[in-house]
């Protein structure tokens, strides 16, 4: 074994001692920066770091100057607990500096606890386990239908986004219902670019994994359609051509790495104990003599650093020859509209579908039929339902757009099945890849299913649009289990997180191209079951106010007396009860969006909603928590703060007080008790 009283005679070294010593240094670095920190897992990235280093070395094509170049391999560490593996990585590869790796954990540092896609080089958020798996996943199908459409429509573009993703996961990845879920439609789909590492060192924070699972992964993954193979997570020869035989084959391929926890440690090999916290600075003392490190805190030699970044000028050639052929491609007829929207990602212009005013329609239909029109411009335009086509809409999209399969990988339409935490996931993976804007419909209330996606979506700026229909207990005979009462709300305590709940079918056009618009946070539209009746707003003025968050489509003559502040399908309804108290002066406002509004300047909102010489009333048919903040003190917010029932949902109206009458009735008592 070469150490480091070898260096000198470094360059008669083979390439498998130089591996192996920068395998020894990032071991190094893991302990001193855990042990710096005082906190942190070791014992994960020192059981991966021979994988983690050969791929990084030999394998993953990048810029070493721009780690956003678009046709780089996406590498992802889904057991995001083992961030200073690729810390270390980084660090080698020059996007991070020593002091990085020294402050890791620190406030403000570039070495968070788990990795954040604000770092240079990191693809993804990562540490809620199992995610990383799935966004992997979604950056895998992004990768095969931009590969597939380029080809398609120039033999000249064939191959020009051709790329692998990488993710290395965990045994807590593997035991996260989100990843398999995700395996098994990525087997299905095909997705022969995506490759998988798992490390399989059989230790958690706990104990060993025997305690709580005894899956023959092995058989799972042969079940879901993947390509397997079983090494020595240590040994590099069969790293190597583990690597090599996953990017031959035709499926997706996952690598079961048997690997030891904290492997190179003097003494705590294999102890689960090293999974979530330092190693004693004895056992790094120790430790570092084996791995034939000096006893410097922070060791890292700048031959070591010039190996790893030896092929470093054959990357940039690779770069610079795509980056030449992208700009011919631009130039021409029948590839130039695709580089623009899906590699510069420029939004092109479109056009608003006609809903004819007193129409009535429910909003789940309109956004259908927004989707069909906003499809035909933007061929990076992708989703779909968690199999609700009929009940989302999205079902002409998917006629006219295809599936992607396995065989036809160029089908805009993703049939996700019964599988809302993947396709949530997935979504945020398509999103982060760059080139695609995804969309996916299911039910508002199983948006519970979705939550952490749609959580980490909103931390990492993903510009996806969640669909969310039967937004209400209008859904009616389905009952309870089906009527959201508490997501609306909820929904709205998610930071960086666009809540729309349209008014009606033009409401909910704009808000659809709001959505396409907010590259930098994700949209859920909130989308009703029944018919609303169709505003006689048209587009122009009605997109101005949409785009404030909440504007004025009923006023009154003199200064109001009342506000009604209404959402969704209540706005028609606030209209209703304005008509039936005539001797009140009356203002009518549509919020469709809260988060937008809130982030209009003071005089803007005070012009909507007057501060003082009024009475606020709030409808939405959910509960009243949080509207109070809009109807103050002595204002009223009427909604449902109770489950539902099964019933039609015209009965339901009735039964919970959503009717014109019933809500002037609920008004006037109010005012009454205050005098």
């Amino acid at each position: 074994m070469k150490t480091y009283q070898d260096l000198e005679y470094f360059s008669q070294w083979s390439d498998t001692d130089k591996d192996q010593f920068a395998i020894s240094i990032v071991k190094g670095l893991v302990m001193d920066a855990t042990r710096e920190a005082n906190s942190g897992h070791p014992g994960g990235p020192m059981s991966c770091a021979d994988f983690a280093f050969i791929l990084y070395k030999h394998y993953l094509v990048f810029d070493p100057n721009d780690p956003t170049w678009f046709n780089r391999d996406r590498f992802i560490l889904s057991g995001g607990h083992m961030s200073m593996v690729q810390y270390a990585l980084l660090l080698f590869s020059g996007w991070l500096e020593l002091n990085d790796i020294k402050g890791f954990r620190q406030l403000h540092s570039n070495t968070p606890g788990h990795p954040e896609v604000e770092i240079p080089g990191v693809e993804c958020t990562t540490g809620p386990l199992g995610q990383g798996f799935a966004m992997g996943a979604g950056m895998a199908q992004a990768e095969a239908y931009l590969r597939n459409i380029f080809t398609n429509s120039n033999s000249k573009a064939s191959s020009l986004v051709d790329h692998y993703t990488y993710v290395l996961a965990s045994d807590g990845d593997l035991q996260e219902p989100v990843a398999l879920g995700t395996a098994s439609l990525a087997g299905h789909l095909g997705l022969s670019k995506l490759i998988v590492f798992y490390d399989a060192n059989n230790a958690q924070i706990s104990g060993n994994t025997n305690r709580s699972d005894s899956t023959n992964y092995k058989k799972i993954f042969d079940g879901f359609n993947w390509h397997v193979q079983e090494i020595d997570g240590h040994n590099h020869n069969q790293i190597k051509q583990s690597i090599e035989n996953a990017q031959k084959d035709n499926r997706p391929s996952i690598i079961i790495g048997n690997t030891i926890m904290a492997k190179g440690a003097a003494s705590m090999e294999g102890d689960h104990n090293t999974h979530g916290a330092p190693l004693p600075q004895k056992e790094i003392d120790l430790s570092k003599l084996k791995l034939g490190l000096p006893n410097d805190k922070f060791y890292f030699p700048e031959k070591i650093k010039m190996y790893y970044q030896s092929r470093f000028s054959k990357l940039s050639a690779v770069v610079k020859l795509w980056n030449d052929r992208k700009e011919q491609l631009s130039s021409l007829n029948n590839t130039s509209s695709l580089v623009s929207i899906c590699l510069d990602e420029k939004l092109p212009k479109t056009v608003f579908p006609f809903f004819a005013s007193g129409e009535t329609i429910a909003t789940r239909k309109a956004f259908g039929a927004t989707l069909d029109t906003f499809a035909t411009e933007l061929p990076n335009l992708v989703g779909g339902s968690a199999d609700l086509e009929p009940s989302n809409y999205t079902g002409n999209f998917a006629e006219i757009y295809k599936d992607f399969s396995k065989l036809d990988q160029s089908g805009r339409n993703i049939p996700f099945g019964v599988r809302e935490f993947p396709m949530a996931s997935m979504m945020n993976g398509i999103a982060l890849h760059g080139g695609l804007i995804p969309f996916g419909g299911t039910f508002l209330v199983f948006a519970d299913y979705e939550r952490p996606a749609l959580r980490l979506g909103a931390l990492q700026n993903t510009r996806v649009i969640h669909e969310f229909t039967h937004d209400s207990f209008y859904v009616g005979e389905d009952g309870p289990t089906h009527q959201p009462i508490e997501h609306i709300m909820s929904l709205r305590t998610i930071p960086n997180f666009n809540v729309f709940r349209p008014a009606d079918a033009k409401e909910t056009a704009v808000c659809f191209r709001l959505a396409l618009e907010s590259k930098h946070t994700p949209s859920a539209l909130l989308l009703t079951r029944q018919g609303v009746p169709v505003l006689p707003n048209d587009y122009d003025d009605l997109e101005e106010g949409v785009r404030k968050g909440a504007y004025i489509v009923e006023d009154c003559s003199e200064p109001p007396e009342l506000i009604f502040i209404a959402t969704g399908s209540e706005v028609s309804l606030a209209i209703e009860t304005c008509k039936l108290m005539k001797d009140k002066n009356i203002r009518v406002v549509s919020m469709p969006c809260v988060e937008i509004y809130e982030n209009q300047d003071p005089e803007y909102q005070t012009s909507i909603i007057p501060q003082r010489g009024c009475l606020k009333v709030t409808i939405e048919a959910g509960i009243t928590h949080g509207w109070e903040k809009f109807s103050g003190i002595n204002g009223l917010s009427i909604g449902i703060d109770h489950y539902g029932a099964s019933a039609p949902g015209k009965v339901l109206a009735n039964e919970y007080g959503f009717t014109a009458e019933k809500i002037e009735s609920k008004i006037r008592a109010h005012l009454k008790s205050l005098l």
